[in-house]
């Protein structure tokens, strides 16, 4: 049987999103519980993962670079390099044979979520997370992070500590007992990787750019690469898309893909239903285009505000006792809890509020309240989401004199 058939079978469609989606368990009657029980169940809420096209992406691009990486074990090509990288180690020459394989960048915004994706995806692809081969163990996908320092020596031996976790090996441990130089690193983990890996994702990879280290860490990913076939990903924010594209070598190995933040659109109303269905207020949650604007004008489409925002909202509501998860308790949140973020965030009433024709359809207001009380429904709720007051009044038919002064 070769590596790949001992692989999960490739997803798509709706079994890609049913393996992808992480929904924890809801019973409306928590909204019910004491405030402390619904505060603490609240939390649940960040576990919640809705499928994306990012996501569904992101799962294609590993599973194939991983099916990728795999096809080139246990061929007469590997085995060569493997004496190769043995005469490295042993520091007498050394020459690349196996060539390169895959290599490419996610890069996207922070809080858009990557990591979320990248974890949803290579936890399918890890239904059994090692392959075992004629006594050899094979790690599918290995997750690192690129050293804040970025050291290269600092990187090498993160891969050889993590792989050991797993595979209950013992390449970290005698490397610093021999005190292995960078060179003699590079032939250890690559030996490692053709050996026993198939993935390796690296994290924070943004943290090249302002490192003298930023060249020479990329160059050594290459020349892993190269001396085993692994394929690796790596992972950061549009701050390194400057450093990538500053030289010819640089840019071959980051063509990948790039992501922002989320379209007001279909799939973003999406994701704001199955978040609001997380209601642990004692007020049943309206499903509004209002508060989908809102939410999206405040966070500019970006995930883990989103959710911060709505978890945040709900805390202050439950601990307040208005207990009523609406604009009033997300615009507290965001003017109390999101404070440092407002210069980043910035939002876009003209392009996120409702039209004169439409304003009716956003502001609520009990048509059987008297004058006097509807007047101050309509201009409480217009506030609230950045609509024309006397817009809205007109649409309820309540006569407004404008005059100038």
């Amino acid at each position: 049987m070769s590596i790949i058939e001992l692989l999960p079978p490739m997803l798509s469609g709706d079994k890609l999103n049913e393996a992808l989606g992480v929904f924890p368990s809801y019973d409306e009657t928590i909204r019910f519980k004491t405030a402390t029980e619904r505060l603490i169940a609240l939390q649940d809420i960040y576990n919640l993962y809705v499928p994306s096209s990012m996501g569904r992406e992101i799962y294609t691009k590993l599973y194939l670079s991983l099916i990728r990486s795999l096809q080139k074990k246990q061929t007469i090509i590997a085995i060569r390099q493997a004496s190769e990288n043995s005469r490295r180690i042993r520091q007498q020459g050394f020459e690349s044979i196996i060539g390169g394989a895959d290599s490419f960048t996610i890069i996207g915004s922070s809080g858009i979520g990557k990591t979320s994706a990248i974890s949803r995806a290579s936890s399918i692809i890890l239904e059994t997370p090692i392959l075992e081969v004629e006594d050899t163990k094979i790690l599918t996908c290995l997750n690192v992070q690129c050293p804040a320092d970025t050291s290269v020596k600092g990187l090498l031996l993160e891969i050889l500590r993590k792989a050991d976790e797993i595979l209950e090996s013992r390449y970290y441990s005698e490397a610093l007992r021999a005190k292995s130089t960078i060179d003699v690193l590079i032939g250890t983990v690559s030996q490692v990787a053709l050996n026993h890996l198939g993935l390796i994702v690296i994290d924070e990879i943004q943290n090249v750019v302002t490192s003298k280290n930023g060249k020479t860490i990329i160059g050594t990913l290459t020349q892993l690469i190269n001396n085993s076939g692994v394929s690796i990903v790596m992972v950061g924010t549009p701050s390194c898309e400057e450093f990538f594209t500053s030289e010819m070598v640089l840019a071959r190995r980051s063509v990948g893909l790039s992501y922002s933040e989320m379209c007001y659109g279909e799939e973003y109303i999406g994701f704001i239903k199955f978040l609001l269905k997380y209601n642990y207020t004692q007020t049943p949650v309206e499903m509004s285009e209002a508060i989908f604007m809102w939410l999206y004008s405040h966070t500019g489409g970006n995930r883990a505000l989103t959710v911060q925002l709505v978890h945040d909202s709900q805390e202050i509501a439950i601990m307040s006792g208005s207990e009523r998860l609406d604009i009033a308790s997300l615009n507290q949140a965001f003017e109390q809890r999101m404070t440092l973020l407002h210069d980043y965030i910035k939002p876009d009433s003209q392009k996120y509020t409702p039209s004169k024709k439409n304003v009716k359809k956003f502001v609520e207001v009990d048509t059987n309240a008297d004058l006097p009380q509807k007047i101050a429904d309509v201009s409480l709720s217009a506030k609230r989401i950045n609509v024309d007051v006397v817009s809205a009044l007109k649409e309820y038919g309540i006569q407004v004199i404008e005059v100038s002064i």
